[in-house]
């Protein structure tokens, strides 16, 4: 059986930009800060194809 290339590449930049903002409200002491960290997980666990 043939296994299909997903496209992951949209994954990578949700994780990338998020991780940025999750450093970003780390630096600067954001109250909603855990809003963020939902955003970085799936987006590392979706680019990764694991789930």
């Amino acid at each position: 059986m043939e296994q299909k290339k997903k496209n992951t590449g949209g994954y990578w930049v949700m994780f990338f930009i998020s991780t940025a903002a999750f450093i970003w409200a780390c630096a600067t002491h954001f109250e909603y800060l855990t809003l963020i960290l939902p955003f970085v997980t799936t987006g590392f666990v979706k680019a990764m194809d694991i789930m």
